[in-house]
């Protein structure tokens, strides 16, 4: 054969298997692949190549992806007790023998993990609660809930938001009208004793603000806020920060000049950035089930801002409502708290105002 003409059939019957494969997966004909003389086989195979690689690539990343939202990975520290064992018993960490009569070890109260005290210290954060020691949803530490049920967000929040949106946004004077208190308990009972299959549509509470009284008042019992209080203190130095700046209005018609508007501009726009870092970077203390619970449920009050007009329920009369719902002081000092009110209000209106950059 000539050397200046390129070999239009593969060497080996490898090469021939293999464009095959490839063209079949990407519907290209057989017989649009005979190349011309002019362009080796090389030219038109590597690109193909590429192609279905990337092609490959992508549909294991959106795999992963649905796995990873599907199944959420949160940690979960376990919830040691001392226990008193009957009959013999080793420790499921060290296999070793567990001595003595009584107090011989520790038990999760979450998954039933048993272990010496000393062994305790360094058992990884695995916790994996098991239903049969989950007894209720209520006053439930809120990742035991969610991994105990292999959620991403605790089913309270969940079923209640979603008869929200369906049924009450345009309810004038929404979560800050109380529903009737014994109703609200009566929802209460019913997530504790049927969990998911709970019924709360209109056909039994009619009235939504009953639904949303038992939204709040799960928050309120949460042994751990929502905003817990380790991540609290910096969520409040961002919301006081916010409150102490000075504002533009008084600020340019006390200096009354245009100049000195332009720097407040400037400074207001610098002080918001600042700000919203601040809380960004709270954010990134939250335990991830409190983080998404809480994104969750800003975006939900995002939409109960849009419809105002109907329901006048603003992001700051939702910030009165909702900011000693969603955390409280580490210590339970009555003058600290009452200090922190405005600051917790004025928090849970920047977080709903700011949702979509926040989160």
């Amino acid at each position: 054969m000539p050397s200046s003409e390129w070999c239009l059939v593969p060497k080996g019957q490898a090469e021939v298997k293999e464009q095959g494969m490839v063209a079949s997966a990407l519907g290209v004909r057989r017989k649009m692949m005979m190349m011309s003389p002019q362009k080796p086989p090389a030219a038109l195979w590597q690109p193909i190549k590429i192609f279905a690689c990337s092609q490959l690539t992508s549909l294991v990343r959106r795999a992963t992806l649905k796995e990873s939202q599907r199944t959420p990975k949160y940690e979960k520290v376990h919830n040691f007790k001392v226990h008193t064992f009957r009959g013999p018993h080793w420790c499921e960490y060290c296999a070793n023998f567990m001595w003595g009569l009584i107090a011989q070890g520790v038990k999760c109260a979450d998954c039933g993990l048993n272990v010496h005290k000393q062994c305790s210290r360094v058992v990884p954060d695995d916790c994996k609660p098991d239903l049969k020691h989950v007894k209720k949803v209520f006053s439930c530490d809120l990742t035991t809930l969610v991994k105990a049920h292999d959620a991403q967000r605790p089913m309270v929040v969940d079923m209640c938001i979603r008869e929200i949106e369906e049924r009450g946004l345009k309810s004038e004077g929404l979560y800050r009208i109380s529903g009737f208190s014994e109703l609200i308990e009566d929802v209460k009972l019913a997530f504790d004793r049927d969990g998911e299959k709970a019924d709360i549509s209109v056909n039994t509470y009619e009235d939504i603000n009953v639904i949303t009284g038992a939204l709040k008042l799960y928050f309120r019992d949460l042994p751990i806020p929502l905003i817990t209080y380790d991540a609290y203190p910096r969520f409040l130095e961002a919301a006081s920060e916010s409150l102490n700046r000075t504002p533009i209005t008084a600020f340019s018609l006390r200096v009354n000049v245009l100049i000195s508007s332009m720097c407040s501009i400037i400074s207001e726009l610098t002080d918001a950035d600042e700000r919203l870092e601040a809380l960004h970077e709270a954010l990134k203390l939250l335990p991830p089930a409190h983080c998404e619970t809480l994104r969750y449920l800003m975006a939900h009050l995002k939409k109960v801002t849009q419809n105002e007009k109907d329901n006048l329920m603003n992001a700051e009369n939702l910030g009165i409502v909702f900011g000693p719902t969603l955390m409280r002081a580490p210590d339970l000092d009555a003058m600290t708290a009452l200090n922190d009110v405005r600051y917790q209000r004025q928090l849970v209106e920047l977080l709903i105002r700011n949702e979509d950059v926040l989160f």
